[in-house]
């Protein structure tokens, strides 16, 4: 077996053992929201910034069908506040800064971190739960200390970070397309 095909296995190893409960669990909570008039907020960095911002855009523009948009935000897109804060208050703050100004109370963050332990997310999922937001975590097999945090954890069975990301990417396009299917 050669590099690619044994690269390839465990990718499919990692990606067919999928919770779909978990993520159930989390499209409730993120309906629920929607329906109350709350918003999504997504946050990560590196791979994990990428898919904060690709699934924000699913639920507002759309992922498998025509409809309205949806409400949803990646606290990692806009560059001018992120330095800002990171030069300001610290790289910690970058998350949670916005959320004080833009979260409420029943809103949804779902914090995306290979890991489980980046310190900026960390720092968003705990200022969420001081305000009553609801946190749903997107993590690998460890969680790290973001699981405590979290009203719903999507944990990818693996602790290689490109596996973690490959399943969190179809976790995440699953919990798009139930939030999709209920509210549209």
């Amino acid at each position: 077996m050669n590099n690619i095909e044994k690269y390839l296995n465990e990718a499919r190893k990692t990606v067919t053992n999928i919770d779909t409960r978990d993520i159930a669990e989390a499209a409730k909570l993120c309906i629920d929201s929607i329906s109350a008039g709350g918003t999504v907020f997504f946050c990560g960095n590196g791979g994990s910034a990428a898919d904060a911002q690709h699934f924000a855009g699913e639920l507002v523009a759309r992922f498998r069908k025509e409809r309205k948009p949806l409400p949803a935000i990646a606290l990692n897109s806009n560059t001018s506040i992120i330095t800002a804060v990171a030069n300001d208050s610290g790289f910690e703050s970058i998350f949670s800064r916005q959320l004080e100004a833009l979260a409420k109370p029943g809103d949804v963050l779902v914090a995306i971190s290979t890991s489980g332990n980046s310190p900026n997310v960390l720092a968003a999922a705990r200022y969420a739960r001081t305000i009553n937001t609801i946190v749903i975590s997107m993590t690998g097999t460890d969680g790290g200390a973001l699981v405590e945090f979290a009203d719903a954890v999507i944990k990818a069975p693996s602790k290689q970070t490109s596996h973690i990301q490959e399943y969190l990417l179809i976790a995440g396009h699953a919990l798009c397309g139930e939030i999709e299917r209920n509210l549209c």
